[in-house]
């Protein structure tokens, strides 16, 4: 919103502050100002000149000899070349000594052998932007209306001696989308007084309502619509002051009815629509357009139009976009005799949709969107058909024609000063309260001890709250007389929750151990979906209402395929040794038609391929294997204090042969995860060598997870290692073996592991020899060999009594 500090001091009194300083004063206050424009770019001595006579020059064609009377006490000659000028015309006028914009110094001068006593100027040699001229004002020299005084300063004529201030505002302060609102401003500020202009409309002729009449069919669009009536008006230019005051906010000029419009919109920040009466026709409607209607608006576009869209119909015939623009059919022209002024409340939200949708925008539109202010729908009407009568001739006839569906009133709120002072930190006192409402035009009353009723008006719909009261309290007291407070309260650390903490420690030890991150869609295609189901059988996909691709078209239920797409994807790029994981969440629903949210578990999974040392180093290489996998997850394990056991087995997806499911010490009963080399028909799928994949759900170890590390004391005694080998059948696993022996060796047993598996000739075809170190320690004393040998004969008794282990010697 530009604001011309010329037209705001009709409505408040800023004598002895500058611009600079008001605009210092308004953005301390809340609303910041974008820049201050000076109007007068560096006029100084053009004045207004009357053409008496105009003469060929005599030796060039394009060029005239003026004689021209500036108020200098003599006439002057001037040598002037535009097109347009001619006798009888106020024109403005550099004599010599004026200076022009940059610096440009006016002397005597011959032009073609001709003395030539100052310049005519054009709008644009006076700094002015002549984009925002009437049309026919932008080529040739500036002509002044007749009633221009001669020898007048230009910039007085002009509105020259002028600083316009761009607020910007945010979405909420709509009141200052006029002058009016931004005198309230100002003399809030300023504790100054806002003068309003006084509308002493005099309504003559006959009723209005036997003109026109007027018919809302949706009174949630459109709250409130007059309409007054205005005759016999005569179209021209509009009064110089006005046609300032338009070009300082950046609106052209056009004629006496359409600027008067603009011009109350401007002062009063209430939308108004002129239509030419006798093409609108007697019966004025507003109602939601039809399919297959257009209408071809101001700017001379045809639009199409569809029931989300509001219209002002004259006779059932779209005259008007409600709230954005009229129609070129029923426009304002030379010809218009008879006028039905439209001021009216339309809905925000129609307003912004049907702008948005015909990306049209305009300064009523801005406005609309926003709220106007319902208590100046009558009053910018009757401002803007006084303004008619004075400036167009016209007879404004009794009474407004209306539709008027409830009443909006002004919001009485209710604010607390020791609430207010807990706020802001301040010692405000309730005497200064009520002064702050006062400069802010707020009628207060007091309704308790320390309590304020304060009654907003309708021009602030942006205060809804007591809080809001407290925020107006706060800016015109001033933000730099609020005391700064230490914050006191009582304080929490921050700290990672127990899930947050797991995830980072999976990431940390996965990435410190050669692994790298991936991080793929969410979404995938549904055959995948059938796909590694260990933790998704029984229940359905999720699909999505508006997919991007049939290849993303589901929410994924597990993470494996997706790595696979990585790996293929490195793979046909050259790099096939690949190490990767990745932490994301898996979606299973419960039901085929999805009415209610499915359920989400975040999953690990992880895949190794290739060669497990990078061949081009030199160093010796071989292929991943099952173990490496199970070395990873081993490690994820022990970093969260957990362990695990590993159960031979062929989870969906997976190499018969060559896979295990994962479930915790404690809990046998619950698989947690499943790990594996792929199923060889999916390897040729993906066209891919030997690889190895593993999805543990880390929903099922948070609850179990330690991954804070315990510190222990370094042993002070020695250990005792001893190693047995047992003959054992074929299909007795390592690993319950293992959870034998720690079951029988006691409190004295460290550590046991299986560093040796044999077959061949030395032992029984059906027989396997299995090779494991036991490590014993005592924390406080040095084992005896009497203490070692007595819990390694309970191990042996019970290998031999579980699985008939032999010895092997």
């Amino acid at each position: 919103m530009k604001v011309s500090t010329q037209w705001l001091s009709e409505y408040v009194n800023i004598e002895g502050i500058t611009p600079e300083e008001l605009a210092e004063k308004i953005t301390r206050s809340g609303i910041e100002i974008d820049e201050i424009e000076q109007r007068n770019q560096g006029v100084q001595g053009v004045v207004v000149g009357y053409v008496k006579h105009k003469e060929k020059h005599p030796d060039a064609d394009k060029l005239n000899v003026c004689t021209v009377d500036a108020g200098t006490g003599e006439d002057l000659q001037i040598v002037c070349g535009a097109k347009n000028i001619d006798a009888g015309q106020k024109v403005p006028v550099a004599v010599v000594g004026a200076v022009l914009p940059g610096n440009f110094k006016i002397k005597n001068a011959k032009l073609r052998g001709v003395a030539s006593q100052g310049m005519i100027c054009s709008a644009s040699e006076l700094g002015m932007n002549d984009k925002l001229l009437p049309k026919d004002q932008q080529e040739g020299i500036l002509v002044l209306p007749e009633g221009a005084e001669i020898g007048l300063p230009i910039t007085q004529v002009l509105g020259l001696d002028d600083a316009v201030l761009e607020f910007d505002l945010t979405p909420n302060r709509s009141d200052c989308l006029s002058m009016i609102g931004a005198a309230y401003e100002t003399a809030a500020i300023l504790g100054r007084e806002v003068k309003l202009p006084a509308i002493d409309l005099i309504e003559t002729g006959g009723p209005a309502a036997d003109q026109v009449s007027v018919t809302v069919e949706n009174g949630e669009l459109s709250p409130h619509y007059a309409i007054r009536y205005i005759s016999g008006v005569q179209i021209g230019p509009s009064p110089q002051w006005m046609q300032n005051r338009l070009m300082a906010a950046g609106i052209r000029p056009t004629n006496n009815v359409v600027d008067i419009t603009n011009y109350v919109m401007l002062e009063c920040g209430q939308p108004l629509h002129a239509f030419d009466a006798d093409k609108l026709g007697r019966e004025i409607g507003v109602r939601s357009a039809r399919d297959g209607e257009t209408l071809t608006t101001l700017d001379g576009q045809e639009r199409k139009l569809d029931p989300s869209m509001l219209l002002i119909t004259g006779g059932d015939r779209p005259a008007a976009l409600a709230g954005v623009m009229g129609g070129l059919e029923t426009e304002v022209t030379d010809s218009t005799v008879n006028i039905a002024l439209e001021s009216a409340r339309f809905a925000g939200s129609s307003v912004r949709k049907t702008s948005r949708k015909l990306g049209l925008r305009s300064e009523a539109s801005l406005r609309f969107e926003k709220e106007v202010d319902p208590s100046a729908v009558i009053a910018a009407l009757d401002r803007a058909a006084l303004l008619l009568s004075r400036h167009a001739g016209g007879a404004v006839l009794h009474g407004i024609v209306e539709s008027k569906s409830g009443a909006v009133g002004e919001k009485t709120l209710s604010l607390s000063l020791p609430k207010l002072n807990a706020y802001l930190g301040t010692d405000i006192s309730m005497l200064e309260v009520k002064a702050i409402f006062a400069r802010l035009n707020f009628k207060c009353a007091d309704s308790a001890q320390g309590v304020l009723d304060v009654q907003v008006p309708t021009r602030r719909g942006d205060i809804t709250r007591d809080v809001d009261l407290i925020e107006e309290v706060a800016r015109i007291h001033g933000y730099d007389n609020i005391p700064s407070t230490v914050i006191e309260g009582p304080t929490t650390a921050g700290a990672y929750t127990k899930s947050q903490a797991v995830r980072r420690a999976v990431r940390r030890t996965l990435t410190h151990g050669g692994f790298h991150e991936a991080v793929t869609y969410s979404f995938t295609r549904p055959e995948n979906t059938q796909r590694f189901t260990a933790f998704s059988a029984g229940s359905y996909a999720v699909p999505l209402a508006m997919p991007m691709s049939e290849d993303r078209s589901v929410l994924r239920t597990t993470l494996v395929p997706l790595l696979l797409e990585a790996a293929q994807y490195n793979r046909n790029r050259k790099n096939a040794d690949l190490s990767m994981f990745e932490v994301g969440t898996v979606f299973h629903g419960s039901e085929q038609k999805v009415t209610k949210q499915p359920t989400e578990r975040t999953m690990l999974a992880l895949l190794m391929a290739g060669s497990r040392t990078d061949e081009t180093v030199g160093a010796a290489s071989r292929k991943v294997d099952f173990f490496d996998l199970k070395g990873a997850v081993e490690s994820v394990l022990e970093e969260l204090g957990l362990h695990a056991e590993f159960r031979a087995d062929s989870p969906d997806g997976f190499h018969p042969g060559r896979s295990a499911s994962l479930y915790l010490a404690g809990a046998p009963d619950k698989r947690i995860g499943v790990l594996g080399q792929l199923h060889p028909q999916l390897q040729l799928d993906y066209d891919l060598d030997d690889t190895y994949a593993a999805e543990i759900c880390l929903n099922d170890l948070y609850a179990p997870a330690a991954p804070e590390i315990e510190y222990r004391d370094l042993p002070r005694y020695p250990s005792a290692q001893r190693d047995i080998a047992v003959v054992v059948g074929l299909d007795v696993e390592a690993g319950s073996l293992i959870a034998a022996v720690r079951e029988s060796a006691g409190e004295l047993l460290q550590d046991v592991r299986v560093f040796d598996v044999y077959t061949g000739d030395r032992v029984a075809s059906d027989k396997k020899s299995v090779a494991l170190a036991l490590t014993y320690q005592h924390g406080e004393r040095t084992l005896t060999d009497e203490e070692v040998a007595a819990a390694q004969q309970n191990v042996i008794a019970r290998l031999e009594q579980s699985f008939a282990a032999e010895l092997r010697k």
